[in-house]
């Protein structure tokens, strides 16, 4: 797997994520991010009804959002709603969740692992070395 369209690990639940070389920073899906965080049996929904509260609020944050072709659960490649970090965190203080600060860590550590990356390309084959044994 490529590092551009990759899978990150949260507490062992799968995050899909995509590199932007253009841009140099990393897209998350929302909807993973949201099923990680609510538990929420149909994050999609969770996610469709916050997008819809935050609309009303005024909020840009959905404005901003993009969306990628990322690979589902079927294999299939669907259109994706995806954040950049910036927009990630703002959409993790819109979620009551316990988990909202693990993963605020979490994520930093994602672009710490990234940096590291660029110093070293050798260290991006050893990650995905880890993920797929």
């Amino acid at each position: 797997m490529k590092r551009e369209k990759a899978i990150k690990l949260f507490n062992d639940r799968k995050v899909r994520v995509h590199w932007d070389d253009q841009q140099e920073q990393w897209y998350f899906s929302i909807v993973d991010i949201v099923g990680i965080l609510t538990e929420s049996p149909n994050p999609r929904n969770y996610w469709e009804v916050l997008k819809h509260r935050l609309s009303k609020e005024g909020s840009q944050l959905v404005t901003n959002c993009n969306q990628l072709k990322m690979q589902s659960s079927d294999g299939k490649y669907y259109k994706t709603d995806v954040a950049d970090t910036e927009q990630l965190l703002r959409l993790i203080q819109s979620i009551p969740s316990p988990k909202a600060d693990p993963f605020k860590v979490w994520l930093a550590k994602v672009g710490y692992e990234r940096i590291e990356e660029t110093e070293d390309p050798e260290l991006s084959f050893e990650g995905a070395m880890e993920i797929y044994p």
